[in-house]
């Protein structure tokens, strides 16, 4: 069964940092570390997408957006809707941890998070960071994290727009904001019809996709007490071709709440408790196979300025998850409890920064499992930045490993140990310069193994081990005029025990993205380049060549208010695979036309 997850969710907000990242007049990073940072002082390697880049997307889904960064490979099944896999610095698919508003979002039936159901339109801006970050979170996060925050508050204001485009495409959404400074609300609304194209080579059915979002958030203070709220809501129909290119459709409808309560203890500690449910439902239409996965949450983060150049971050992340399913009528119940401890200690000497991070998670079916993150940076002139990184993560089998099809109870989680060393540098106040060495390590990697060829029939174990060596580098430029931004990712992502290139993952990607302001108006070209890869065939891996990409978008302020977002996708009509066996996205234009009421 080919299930296609939409998370719904409500979130915490992170703690603001003491110090220089309250003083700090540029953009903050939250994932890194729990804590608010300016993004020039954050010593984990960290890319940030904005509500800018998103708007002049108007037909996109967020996979289009995050491919386009360096260290981000993508791989969909067809077409609008259709099941996307994110490849973190050549790490599976499974290994990437989603978050939408700090609350994770990868199921527990089926590691890998829909990001293809994200509707850009209601996001405010994506932070990737590279590098393990299970000591924060727990499990899943080996490559690393992709949180993606919403729009919010009162200063977001009244907008409006709607869309179509190639494949009978239509979409409309409407976000908003108002309120004081005690208290605020906001909305969001967002919806997507697409007639879609066949998923598979070879067939000549349209498969399409229709999804509605809403948002609400508020937010009020009570003296001390800052308390809010926040829910998701999403649902829809998404439809495909199965292996045997037989048309099948799949529900999805999904809801969840979270409540949250900060305050400040003393002049130097606060604190967090965010409580969370996220209930995820699919159900095929075709058959009895089903979905469904609920998830309590409930986080408590502690905030401790020890001094204006060191503070302490300590918390307990508890969930409960029950995640059932029936696929190939195969069904399955899977109840499993998390209690995780962290504590990070932030510090800064002078042209010396430290991070040191450890965590303890208690999982009900694997037991204890300790992690940590290590990372230090240097100043050796004005501008650059010398960064050393190590840590380890842990991704613990999902219900679909244990009891599925395949499934092995007796199966060991996944392991990695990772290193990284990354020089920075400002060049002028315009321009920006990374370098990155990095190299990953992972131990037990289950894969599903074939006991009898007449009949498939196999089971997954833990046999494979991988390293991924690699070499990364971005430069950017922001003027008055020009934006440009170019990304390098080489890398040898590599099964040490049969010394064969992983699936789905090339050795070389690169990104080029150049953008002109004319007025009110907006140019931007978009290219990326994808080496060859492998993908699964039997009874070897087939090749899948490489291809170029480019894409053409416009923002063009038509009317005081008024804007028109236009996307030319794939302009040279390239012909290209990211999955085996599955169509892509041929030339298309989408159009949009946004109000602003503000």
């Amino acid at each position: 069964m080919n299930i296609h997850t939409v998370s719904v969710l409500v979130s915490l907000s992170l703690l603001p940092a003491a110090g220089a990242a309250a003083q700090s007049l540029g953009p903050v990073v939250v994932t890194a570390t729990r804590t608010e940072v300016p993004a020039d002082r954050v010593l984990a390697n960290v890319e940030m997408i904005g509500a800018a880049e998103l708007e002049r997307l108007p037909a996109a889904d967020l996979g289009d957006a995050l491919r386009l960064r360096a260290g981000i490979e993508v791989a969909r099944l067809g077409g609008p809707g259709q099941q996307t896999s994110l490849f973190l610095r050549g790490t599976e698919s499974n290994h990437a941890l989603v978050l939408v508003d700090g609350l994770r979002i990868n199921p527990g039936t089926i590691g890998s998070a829909a990001v293809q159901n994200i509707a850009p339109e209601l996001v405010e801006r994506v932070e990737i960071v590279k590098g393990p970050r299970s000591t924060l979170y727990g499990s899943d996060a080996v490559g690393g994290v992709i949180n993606v925050i919403t729009r919010r508050g009162r200063d977001a204001g009244l907008r409006a727009q709607a869309g179509f485009g190639d494949y009978d495409s239509r979409s409309a959404s409407l976000t908003g904001g108002f309120g004081s400074e005690a208290r605020d609300l906001s909305f969001g609304f967002s919806w997507l019809d697409s007639a879609g194209f066949p998923t598979r080579t070879g067939d000549a059915t349209d498969r399409g996709y229709e999804h509605l979002s809403l948002t609400a958030a508020a937010s009020a203070r009570l003296g001390a007490v800052e308390l809010g709220l926040r829910g998701w809501h999403a649902s829809g129909t998404s439809e495909y071709s199965d292996f045997f290119v037989t048309p099948v459709d799949q529900d999805f409808e999904n809801s969840a709440f979270a409540a949250s309560a900060a305050f400040a203890a003393t002049g130097s500690w606060e604190t967090r408790v965010t409580l969370g449910h996220a209930v995820d439902e699919i159900a095929q239409n075709q058959s009895p196979d089903f979905l469904r996965t609920r998830r309590w949450t409930l986080d408590w983060q502690n905030d401790l300025a020890l001094s204006d150049r060191q503070q302490l971050t300590a918390g307990l992340l508890w969930q409960d998850e029950e995640a059932d399913a029936e696929s190939f009528g195969l069904p399955y119940d899977a109840a499993t409890t998390t209690a995780q401890f962290y504590v990070q200690d932030q510090a800064s000497f002078g042209r010396h920064r430290l991070l040191a991070a450890a965590a303890w998670t208690d999982h009900e079916t694997f037991g204890g499992h300790a992690t940590w993150n290590a990372e230090y940076g240097y100043e050796p002139w004005a501008g650059a930045l010398v960064t050393l990184a190590a840590g380890t993560a842990f991704r613990a089998p999902d219900a679909t490993d244990l009891y599925g099809f395949g499934g092995n109870p007796a199966l060991e989680p996944e392991e990695s140990q990772s290193y990284e060393i990354a020089l920075r540098q400002r060049i002028g106040e315009r321009q920006s310069l990374s370098l990155a060495l990095f190299r990953n390590e992972i131990d037990e990697l289950i894969q599903f193994v074939v006991i009898d060829f007449d009949t498939f029939e196999g089971e997954n174990r833990n046999v494979e081990r991988a390293r991924i060596e690699g070499a990364e580098a971005t430069w950017r430029y922001e003027g008055e005029r020009w934006s440009a931004r170019a990304g390098l990712t080489l890398q040898d992502p590599r099964d040490t025990l049969t010394g064969a290139r992983l699936l789905r993952r090339a050795k070389e990607n690169a990104t080029l993205a150049l953008s002109r302001r004319i007025g009110g108006h907006e140019f931007a070209l978009d290219l990326l380049y994808a080496g060859d890869r492998r993908d699964f065939g039997f009874p070897q891996p087939v090749a899948m060549p490489a291809y170029w990409l480019a894409n053409l978008s416009a923002r063009i302020a038509v009317a005081p208010r008024f804007t028109i977002l236009a996307r030319a996708e794939n302009l040279f009509d390239e012909d290209y695979e990211l999955a085996r066996g599955f169509n892509t996205m041929g030339r298309s234009l989408f159009v949009a036309l946004r109000h602003d009421f503000r």
